[in-house]
């Protein structure tokens, strides 16, 4: 049974991003999946404060919230995180998790003390409008977070010219897309074929 870590970077319960999360792991908990959902928008997580103490630990010596995250992170097979596009860039909640995961960084590639699991990320993001360049950057952020957390960048589901609450539900193909991702993500699948996959390789 693979373990998942999903995390909503939306401000608002509900929006487009918050439902292709659920439907990604609804489609994991039907292939047996183990599924564990976080809001980052109530939590208190600082973000990083460049204050050099994880340099000899690898530990993070802020308090919050993040500090609950740190062993779910390390349990995880799978690492979802799932944002909207705010001006060409995840939330700043979101961002706040990619700032903290530093010590990480430090224990993997400073410290040496990389563990032998090997996890996947995927990113889900929705933007209202419809740049050719409007994830580009968002998606090498989450790159670097999953490298940071000991994660290879599996897939992304990117929908674009979608704004209004729950207006996901209109589109064509996002929820259905994304709930197959989960089912073959838990099952160790072929993910190719879904509609609107992106992968490492692709040239879009």
């Amino acid at each position: 049974m693979k373990n998942f870590l999903v995390f909503y970077g939306s401000p608002r319960k509900g929006g487009n991003s918050h439902l292709l999360g659920e439907a990604l792991s609804e489609g994991a908990r039907s292939k047996g999946a183990e599924v564990k959902e976080i809001r980052l928008f109530p939590l208190k997580i600082t973000p990083c404060i460049e204050c050099g103490k994880c340099d000899e630990t690898g530990v993070c010596i802020l308090e919050d919230d993040m500090t609950s995250i740190y062993p779910l992170l390390e349990k995880a097979d799978v690492v979802v995180v799932s944002s909207p596009i705010f001006f060409y860039n995840i939330t700043s909640k979101t961002q706040a998790l990619v700032e903290r995961s530093q010590a990480l960084w430090v224990r993997k590639y400073v410290l040496k003390k990389e563990d032998d699991k090997e996890r996947l990320g995927v990113f889900l993001s929705v933007g209202a409008t419809k740049g050719k360049l409007l994830f580009n950057g968002a998606r090498l952020v989450m790159k670097y977070f999953f490298d940071a957390i000991g994660a290879r960048l599996h897939s992304c589901l990117l929908i674009k010219g979608v704004e209004k609450k729950a207006q996901i539900k209109e589109h064509p193909y996002a929820l259905e897309s994304a709930k197959r991702l989960g089912g073959l993500l838990a099952e160790g699948g072929d993910v190719s074929s879904i509609e609107g996959i992106w992968l490492p390789n692709s040239k879009k």
